[in-house]
């Protein structure tokens, strides 16, 4: 599978004649999973018709700030470029690199480029004087500076006549870079790491369940983040509306705390993580009844019984495992956190407190702290759960590569 799967990629292109090779770049970037939308430069249009790279990439093509036909709907340029995991600027004309290095933000392309916090990688194409000439070569060691990425350009016939550099790069070449170059940036690949998330529920009868209000964000973003740095990911889910965007997670989906226990011990012994971002319940009904409880009584009662402890159980077990777990507290917060590592065998557990504004179930966010074997604490900022999950991801890529 190509490490572009899943990837959300924004295709710019400028106005330059290699603008005719974006249509074989698109198929192939959906060939290899990505999903993919193209911003045109109003240069650009005159090269190649949005209506082809529309059909090929499944997805409207972008090229003005508002659309007048559709009652002046404005292309949100900052959506776009949060939207992306990557930037491709393929052709990138000599103008358009100097408007990327100086600012010059008026097209679509440009404010994008400009709004954009993801990878940017540009694939130079202009004939061999202007790519020879000081101000490109300026402009290459500026983007090189901002952190954007060349894919340089080849030898071949211009459409001068000419033959030198400044041919832009094949299709076939680009998608080769690419995956090339976020492979070598795969901090985890080889590892194999199980990643529970969400609630369980324990059924009462054929209606009723106990439960609780995670909605499995948090696990799943860390399954999210880990598969995008080249991990071979299992998601154990427990009831959640939440859908997977990277389709190389293989998920099992779980309904009991039994059923997360054994899914998890299934795998265990061969994974290098396990990071239990579920919401397990503690207790279940003793009984469960066949048929649904009817009100009768103004009182009722339901006896309970503790569930398998799974982190207990896998600290038990623990070979050479990294274990992260975590912990949601109301009251003495570090004290049950530093209890639950050593009682559990943990290597490091995620706090988080209902005391604090922002975190929890149900929410976005998440404030949490780091609380390692040792007992070295280290706590976080309110972040967006996205975040947190690559803070988490992080404390992994230190243990492996310290």
């Amino acid at each position: 599978m190509s490490v572009l799967s899943g990837k959300k990629i924004i295709l710019g292109i400028s106005g330059g004649i290699a603008a005719y090779k974006t249509a074989a770049l698109v198929r192939l970037l959906i060939k290899a999973g990505a999903h993919v939308q193209v911003i045109m430069t109003p240069a650009s249009l005159d090269f190649i018709t949005p209506l082809t790279l529309s059909t090929l990439s499944k997805n409207p093509v972008h090229s003005k700030f508002y659309i007048e036909e559709d009652g002046a709907t404005w292309n949100n340029h900052v959506e776009l470029g949060l939207w992306a995991d990557l930037i491709i600027i393929a052709p990138a004309t000599a103008n358009t690199l100097s408007k990327m290095v100086n600012g010059s933000c008026d097209n679509l392309l440009i404010a994008t480029y400009l709004s954009a916090k993801c990878p940017v990688y540009f694939a130079p194409a202009m004939d061999l004087d202007m790519y020879k000439h000081p101000s490109t070569i300026a402009s290459f060691s500026s983007l090189h500076q901002f952190g954007n990425i060349i894919i340089p350009a080849e030898t071949g016939e211009l459409a001068s006549g000419l033959s030198g550099e400044g041919r832009m790069a094949e299709p076939e070449n680009i998608v080769a870079f690419l995956e090339a170059d976020l492979s070598g940036k795969l901090t985890l690949k080889g590892k194999k790491i199980l990643i529970t998330a969400g609630p369980t529920y324990e059924s009462i009868d054929p209606i009723r369940f106990i439960g609780n209000h995670s909605s499995g964000k948090m696990g799943y973003d860390i399954a999210e983040v880990a598969a995008n740095l080249g991990a071979e990911v299992i998601l154990v889910s427990g009831p959640t509306s939440i859908a997977l965007k990277n389709n190389s997670i293989q998920l099992i989906k779980v309904l009991s705390a039994a059923e997360m226990y054994d899914s998890c011990l299934e795998y265990y012994d061969s994974m290098d993580v396990v990071i239990a971002a579920a919401a397990v319940a503690d207790y279940k009904p003793k009984v469960t009844a066949s048929q649904k409880i009817k009100k009768t009584d103004e009182y009722f009662s339901i006896e309970l019984e503790k569930t398998k402890d799974i982190l207990a159980a896998l600290g038990k077990l623990k070979e050479n495992q990294f274990l992260i777990g975590f912990a949601l507290e109301t009251e003495n917060e570090i004290e049950n956190a530093k209890l639950k590592i050593q009682k559990k065998n943990l290597d490091l557990i995620v706090l988080n407190s209902l005391q604090d504004i922002g975190a929890g179930f149900g929410k976005p966010t998440n404030k949490v702290t780091f609380i390692d074997k040792d007992f070295n604490i280290e706590p976080i900022e309110l972040k967006l759960k996205e975040e947190v999950a690559v803070d988490i991801l992080n404390k992994v890529i230190t243990h492996y590569h310290a």
